[in-house]
């Protein structure tokens, strides 16, 4: 009898774990929580990416979605270094559907090159334009005219540059964006810079701050508002001291006249520590909220 009770228990809450789960504040999505039904003609697979740029192949791994396709396809550039690659931010995306694409710049996590800060601009670009052949889109099931791009921390500078010089894009997610514009001395960018070395090849703390603080204003977020002022944009911030970045970045597209801009602030660190599937969950929804074909 009380085993039995027990099991009942346990079906109840298997039961309503969906409604449970529907009530959290951001209204989580079922790719959150669900596995897709498998598909053993066009399964869910993990594929790896050789992109070429400047004479050498960055690496990436392409998230692919159960079904025929074709996808449409997020692709998610992490910071500096990118200890926060967004992986479970990427599987959750494939639940939904999405091809979800990351890769590591020139010079990072193994990639072959010398890492750039400016550098990454191009290495965003390659990826795209890798992903626009017409044999490697089919080869990945991803449809070249649905494509979205996101970026994480200095990652959110790149996501931003590059959905403002590409207008076929269907729209960008910035998380925790830094803006390289953010006012900070010689000796504080170089010991920034030495504090966040790992995985970073040809560089010192040294040539990356002089790199930066020669760059700065060109890469600056405010420079992108022209062109992110008509696209899809989320910009999400944290409770990291980098909201007044993401917030001047919105009130200057509103300025300008841009109206499908979605700014949200979560009591959170840099690296959304404790705030993984509302993360997701945000991602999914704005994803979902996308034009169609």
């Amino acid at each position: 009898m009380r085993s039995r009770s027990r099991a009942t228990v346990a079906c109840l809450l298997i039961t309503a774990l969906p409604s449970l789960v529907s009530a959290h504040p951001v209204n989580v999505p079922a790719a959150i929580y669900t596995d897709p039904v498998h598909d053993s003609e066009f399964p869910a697979a993990m594929q790896v990416l050789h992109i070429p740029v400047h004479g050498v192949e960055i690496n990436g791994l392409a998230y692919l979605p159960v079904g025929r396709g074709p996808h449409p396809v997020l692709v998610i550039c992490h910071g500096q270094p990118g200890n926060e690659k967004n992986l479970d931010l990427a599987q959750a995306v494939r639940r939904a559907g999405w091809v979800a694409v990351t890769f590591n710049y020139r010079g990072s996590w193994g990639s072959p090159g010398t890492y750039s800060l400016v550098g990454r601009l191009d290495d965003a670009t390659a990826v795209l334009t890798y992903l626009r052949d017409p044999h490697n889109s089919a080869s990945l099931r991803l449809d070249p005219k649905r494509i979205a791009i996101a970026g994480h921390s200095g990652g959110g500078m790149v996501a931003a540059q590059t959905a403002a010089h590409d207008p076929a894009l269907l729209g960008a997610l910035l998380i925790s964006a830094a803006d390289p514009a953010r006012p900070m001395t010689h000796e504080a960018r170089v010991k920034f810079m030495a504090e966040d070395m790992e995985s970073l090849a040809g560089v010192t703390p040294e040539s990356m701050a002089a790199e930066h603080e020669a760059h700065k204003q060109e890469i600056a977020l405010s420079r992108t508002v022209t062109g992110l002022k008509d696209k899809p944009l989320l910009v999400l911030s944290s409770d990291d001291g980098l909201a007044p970045g993401s917030e001047a970045l919105v009130a200057a597209i509103r300025a300008a006249g841009g109206q499908r801009v979605t700014y949200e602030h979560v009591a959170t660190d840099h690296d959304w520590s404790d705030r993984r599937i509302e993360l997701e969950a945000r991602t999914i929804r704005w994803l979902q909220s996308l034009p169609a074909q």
